[in-house]
């Protein structure tokens, strides 16, 4: 089946009022590989999460005792449908919370617990929750992601969860990464298969199928990890090969900016000392010991970087710490 990105899917989403993606489980296992030395001794919360369906409750409570997690708890939001024709009493969310003691109890016989609001991750119960806790683990909905990720800093917490690629564009985000208060983690794109959606969601998008247990997926291939976990491959340098020198017509210069646009993150040239607008996707492999970001997006009008009159999508202004002597580099070579 051909894979072709697409926003369509989670502009959807964006505007509707559930943002009901599951995580699929081996996207969760592929990421999680990564970080299982930072869950020992840890509370982990899952604050999007109904345990019966999502994943991430599912991994954690398989593997509490592998990762050595202190406790781990899950809470999730019920829309209040009621209104002046609905005489129904008010929906709530409910929560579960593990201990070691509860790893004996077959996971859907987990009590529920109550709570008195709906679930939303930012009531004061769901605050409560996340105060108790270490980490938070889980895929909040897209159309809150500004919000929920504020929450978590506000709290001081570590942080990994799903969104879309293009939540580098917020302005909140975006200052989180410059300052190196957050970063990417491993997969993007392509690298997360999909999202489970339930029955009432149309199978939209270029890439839809259903598993071979009945599960209906979708797969944007345009999310991404965010999380202020270290991870080593933030130190890794990001092997330099192109050269600036002799090959400036390669390299075009903004009209309202001092520095040169770069359309691949692999052409980014080592000899170069000044600005360098590069993709969004370029903090996938952002090192802040290698690049410092000088900002995103505006030239020195306040509007979008352009070349000739055209802006390209959108561009993030890096320097090049450490760029490659002219002397060094001749003599590199020859």
């Amino acid at each position: 089946m051909a894979r072709k990105a697409t926003n369509t899917i989670l502009h959807k989403a964006k505007s509707s009022k559930s943002d009901e993606f599951y995580t699929l489980r081996e996207d969760i296992e592929r990421e999680l590989t990564f970080y299982k030395d930072s869950f020992h001794g840890k509370t982990v919360y899952c604050n999007c999460d109904n345990p019966k369906e999502s994943n991430f409750f599912k991994y954690f409570f398989e593997n509490f005792k592998l990762i050595g997690l202190k406790k781990l708890i899950a809470s999730y939001f019920v829309p209040n449908t009621q209104d002046l024709f609905n005489e129904s009493e008010p929906k709530h969310g409910s929560y579960i919370s593990v201990t070691l003691d509860d790893l004996d109890t077959n996971i859907s016989d987990l009590p529920c617990k109550p709570l008195k609001g709906n679930g939303d991750f930012r009531s004061y119960e769901c605050t409560s929750l996340l105060k108790q806790s270490d980490i938070i683990v889980t895929n909040p909905p897209f159309s809150l992601f500004r919000e929920h990720i504020s929450q978590i800093v506000r709290y001081r917490k570590q942080l990994l969860v799903i969104g879309n690629i293009n939540a580098i564009t917020y302005q909140e985000v975006f200052n989180l990464i410059q300052s190196n208060r957050a970063w990417l983690g491993i997969h993007l794109g392509r690298g997360i298969s999909g999202f489970k959606v339930p029955d009432h969601y149309e199978m939209y998008g270029t890439e839809t199928h259903i598993s071979s247990n009945g599960d209906r997926i979708i797969s944007p291939n345009n999310c991404l990890w965010l999380t202020n976990i270290d991870i080593q491959s933030r130190h890794d340098l990001l092997p330099l090969t192109k050269i600036y020198r002799g090959n400036e017509d390669l390299y075009p210069k903004y009209d309202n900016y001092d520095g040169i646009n770069v359309n691949r993150t692999q052409d980014i040239p080592m000899d170069y000392e000044g600005a360098i607008g590069v993709p969004i996707t370029f903090l996938h492999k952002y090192n802040p010991s290698q690049f410092e970001i000088i900002q995103f997006r505006k030239g020195n009008d306040g509007k979008d970087l352009s070349i000739n009159g055209k802006c390209p999508y959108f561009r993030i202004l890096i320097k090049n710490k450490e760029p490659i002597k002219a002397t060094y580099q001749s003599s590199l070579f020859a």
